[in-house]
């Protein structure tokens, strides 16, 4: 089908627009009138010329007129939500299923939505950007054409790494569905609206982060702007990161249980709570934990941390088993050789401070599943899918999915007798892997040229994709672009005490959006940016500080309150 190229708007006479501007021009530019209805998109089919990546082409497999609705203030208009179908070159592959909702009052901009995990999901596409502000419309509530795809392949719930079989799945997942998603997207805003939209942004978070920065470095001119939150970048480092980490937890009475890891957040929290002026409940000054915490002389109540003679006798304590566990879950991994794609390693994570599971209910099931969970690593890895109450390690799944799909591609790999550090055999196939999945290009002067900006932001107590990561592919624009263009086109924030996508500490909501909006249609560059916690103080407010800043208390105000902290630079010590 071919949409007819009808005019955007419908304008009153200038007869007319002279007795009565600007109030005319304002009702004028608030009806737009639509090239093509809900109903005539329905079965649209896409050129595979449309898409510049190779395809068979696309088909609108379904077209829903939905009406306004949201609770105030997340309201959203009326709009078309269409599910549409990329096919394949390989036959065998299965298709790439997208989503794009198309509101009526439409303005004239378009956001794609990263995904998560090993994807195979569509994003909820009515939904926010990743720690979206609660007290702002959606980007569909403010007029966005919102798009996002499963990366093309449906998720098994049991393992989500299977799909790796297929050489056209895996190159969709590591980064080509994000080009075929947003052609095929710009195909059919054009057939809605009769023209393209005037600007484009990206928001993911986790795998999302590193689809962000994916289309900035692949696809310079296709987005004006990007919200990276706790982005994967360096994804296939991070899976041999995550095989250091299991193989530790795998060792005889390593694994620490959700008491255990209560305990060690606990002592954290007395150790370092205090450092940045205030204790509440909240470690902002994290370089300053990372330096002087460690679990062999920390005290808890008063007590020792470690168990007696570093033996396992009690749910309160750790044992020296459980501790060199945790230390390599501080530490980094070195590879033996660089891989492919330049990665010469991967940092540790700010362990101490970070909740990596406790006993608790509600969102701390999500907490606690994207850290340590409740099973120990072992062959056959635990159940590690979506949906089971109890599991194996977000990493330790992970890296188990990566181990026997996408690297040997042998389903009864024993993932735990493979060295991430020394890969031997298996090095030239986790060398091709890293140039599929590591995103980690930092000359971003195309990007920059075509007036794009980027907003990335992590949180200080993220269990699943480490802060020093994000940190080190700062550092690496900067050194690459020079700091003072970097600061030109991109900010890098951490967010002290919020975790991986969830938090029961402290669950970071920003309004990023209106922030990159102003920075790159107005020219106004971030300014004195506030996060607000929204479970464990609902309504607190912290100033998000810009790398490596963190806020310390003023010694007097309202401790809840952002004004009652300022943003100050101290690198400390990072591993």
């Amino acid at each position: 089908m071919k949409a007819s190229r009808a005019p955007r708007f419908r304008y009153a006479s200038s007869q007319r627009l002279r007795l009565a501007f600007p109030t005319l021009i304002a009702l004028a530019i608030a009806q737009p009138t639509l090239a093509a209805s809900c109903g005539e998109l329905a079965g649209t089919q896409i050129p595979a010329t449309a898409i510049a990546l190779p395809t068979s082409g696309a088909k609108v497999t379904a077209a829903t007129p939905v009406p306004g609705g949201g609770s105030a203030p997340q309201t959203f208009g009326p709009h078309c939500d269409l599910s549409v179908e990329i096919a394949p070159i390989d036959r065998s592959a299965p298709s790439l299923k997208m989503r794009i909702v198309l509101p009526e009052q439409w303005n004239s901009k378009a956001m794609m939505y990263g995904g998560g995990g090993y994807n195979g999901t569509v994003p909820n596409v009515a939904g926010n950007v990743p720690a979206g502000p609660i007290d702002q419309p959606t980007p569909l509530g403010r007029g966005y054409a919102v798009f996002a795809s499963d990366s093309g392949h449906v998720a098994n719930p049991v393992h989500p790494g299977d799909f790796a079989w297929n050489e056209e799945a895996l190159a969709n997942y590591g980064h080509d569905a994000l080009k075929k998603t947003r052609d095929t997207a710009m195909y059919l805003i054009e057939q809605r609206y009769g023209e393209p939209p005037v600007r484009s942004y990206f928001a993911g978070g986790s795998t999302g982060g590193r689809e962000a920065l994916a289309v900035v470095q692949q696809w310079p001119k296709d987005f004006h702007g990007a919200i990276a939150l706790y982005p994967a970048y360096n994804a296939a480092a991070l899976d041999l990161q995550f095989g250091r980490i299991s193989r530790a937890l795998a060792a005889p009475g390593a694994y620490p249980s959700l008491e255990k890891r209560a305990a060690l957040l606990e002592a954290s929290m007395q150790a370092c709570d205090g450092l940045d002026g205030v204790r509440d409940r909240v470690i902002s000054h994290q370089a300053a934990c990372n330096a002087q915490f460690d679990p062999a002389t920390a005290k808890l109540n008063g007590r020792p941390l470690r168990c007696r003679d570093g033996a396992d006798t009690g749910s309160s304590c750790l044992s020296d088993a459980q501790i060199n566990a945790l230390k390599v879950f501080d530490t980094p991994i070195r590879f033996s050789q660089p891989l492919a794609s330049g990665e010469r390693g991967y940092p540790g994570f700010n362990t101490w401070g970070t909740d990596l599971g406790r006993p608790g209910e509600g969102l701390q099931l999500v907490v606690n599943r994207l850290g340590l969970n409740t099973l120990q690593p072992d062959y056959p890895m635990p159940p590690h899918g979506t949906g089971f109450a109890e599991g194996a390690p977000y990493h330790s799944g992970f890296w188990d999915e990566w181990v026997r799909y996408f690297v040997t591609r042998n389903p009864a790999f024993n993932s735990l007798t493979l060295d991430p550090a020394n890969l031997g055999p298996w090095q030239a196939r986790v060398d091709a892997l890293s140039l599929r999945q590591d995103v980690n290009q930092t000359d971003l002067a195309a990007f920059v040229a075509n007036g794009g900006k980027i907003l990335m932001a992590h949180g200080t107590s993220d269990q699943l994709v480490s802060t020093r990561a994000t940190a080190e592919y700062y550092r690496r624009v900067q050194q690459d672009m020079g700091v003072g263009q970097t600061r030109r086109f991109m900010r890098y924030y951490e967010i002290p005490g919020y975790a991986h996508a969830a938090s029961t500490v402290f669950n970071a909501a920003w309004d990023s959006l209106t922030a990159l909006e102003n920075w790159v249609e107005r020219g106004v560059a971030p300014r004195r940016q506030i996060v607000t916690d929204t479970v464990a103080v609902p309504g607190r407010t912290r100033p998000l500080c810009e790398y490596p800043g963190w806020p310390m208390y003023k010694r007097h105000g309202d401790v809840d309150d952002a004004s009652s902290f300022v943003c100050v630079r101290s690198r400390g010590h990072q591993k």
